[in-house]
């Protein structure tokens, strides 16, 4: 398949800027995948359409503070750094900018010296491998104080309150971007979903940079995709095993819980506690192993996680619904709206 088969014009107005207030009144796509059906509802309206014994999955990772701004300690040039993955201890992979600044062996101070660091390697794709040193009990400590969120590129304005880039279940620190479904749920509605008998599992997907990186190959199949760490624990496991077993739905709340889901199940042939790095790609032509429904939010044009939406509908009848919704001028992307396929 070509990447142009999943381009659809998106007028740049309707990309949200600000998270909307309260999280739960944010547009909801309802799309029925076996009649075609198409409604128009609010997230708050999300609990109507579960089930009792249906099971929500649920990426609990925590966006870090990963942004920072520094200079260089012997000329004092102004640089940026995003912390991708901690290798080691305090040893990072980073995007540094401007990258020639930051050769091998470059030293940098954050803060006035609140946190430090050194370029141990240049990798081939550009990132730094660098070792931090700080004052502090752990490196997370200092992010909080001086680090900012790493919004994506297509987000202009400033967050002033960092926890609506976060969900209100996050717990596992790691992620470089908000796992973003996740951002229209409230302790109320979780309340709610758990009153009408429906199961809650999580895993945690560390969402990488990579997340926002671009097809550039034009037959799709050649992307190399990005690799993310995930863990699922035994107790979802179980959950996930006794929901299918009832013949009831596992429902993934975004494309990191749907990746995690269908990578276990591909990798182990089987849900079952498992902890890897995954570097899977859904796009049309694959087979759904576990996902029976996918709550998601709208996605880039030509992206790999338009793709996804794609293999789990109908690449012409989501291409249908994006332009539908950019008719009814639903908001895009991380802080917009969402739509619910069942």
């Amino acid at each position: 398949m070509k990447k142009h088969d999943f381009y659809y014009d998106l007028p740049e107005n309707l990309i949200a800027q600000t998270p909307i207030e309260p999280r739960d009144h944010s547009r909801m796509m309802v799309v029925d995948r076996k009649s075609g059906r198409i409604e128009h509802k609010h997230f708050y309206d999300f609990v109507d359409y579960l089930n009792e014994g249906d099971c929500l999955v649920l990426n609990d990772t925590r966006v870090m503070p990963a942004r920072i701004y520094g200079v260089k300690k012997d000329t004092g040039a102004v640089v940026e750094f995003l912390l991708l993955t901690q290798r080691e201890n305090d040893v990072w992979e980073v995007i540094a900018g401007p990258g020639k600044k930051a050769r091998e062996g470059a030293q940098f101070i954050f803060n006035d010296g609140l946190l430090e660091c050194k370029v141990l390697e240049v990798l081939e794709n550009g990132n730094r491998i660098v070792k931090f040193s700080y004052d502090a009990s752990n490196i997370f400590e200092v992010l909080d104080i001086i680090g900012e969120m790493p919004l994506p590129h297509y987000i202009k304005e400033r967050l002033e309150n960092k926890e609506r880039y976060q969900t209100v279940y996050s717990k596992e620190l790691g992620s470089a971007a908000a796992p973003t479904a996740g951002l229209h749920f409230t302790d109320e509605i979780i309340e709610k979903i758990k009153a009408k008998g429906v199961k809650i599992a999580f895993v945690t997907l560390h969402v990488g940079i990579g997340t926002f990186r671009p097809v550039k190959t034009e037959n799709i199949e050649d992307h190399v995709m990005h690799s993310e760490h995930y863990t699922l624990s035994k107790e979802t496991a179980d959950i996930i095993n006794e929901t299918k077993k009832n013949g009831k739905r596992v429902i993934a709340v975004g494309t990191t819980s749907c990746r995690t889901l269908e990578s276990v199940a591909t990798y182990c042939g089987e849900i079952k506690e498992d902890d890897r790095w995954t570097s899977i790609f859904i796009y049309p032509g694959y087979e759904f192993k576990c996902v029976d429904a996918l709550l998601t939010n709208f996605h880039l044009p030509e992206s790999t996680l338009i793709m996804l939406v794609s293999a789990f509908y109908n690449r012409e009848k989501v291409l249908e619904a994006y332009n539908e919704a950019v008719k009814e001028k639903y908001r895009f992307f991380s802080f917009g709206d969402c739509s619910f396929f069942i």
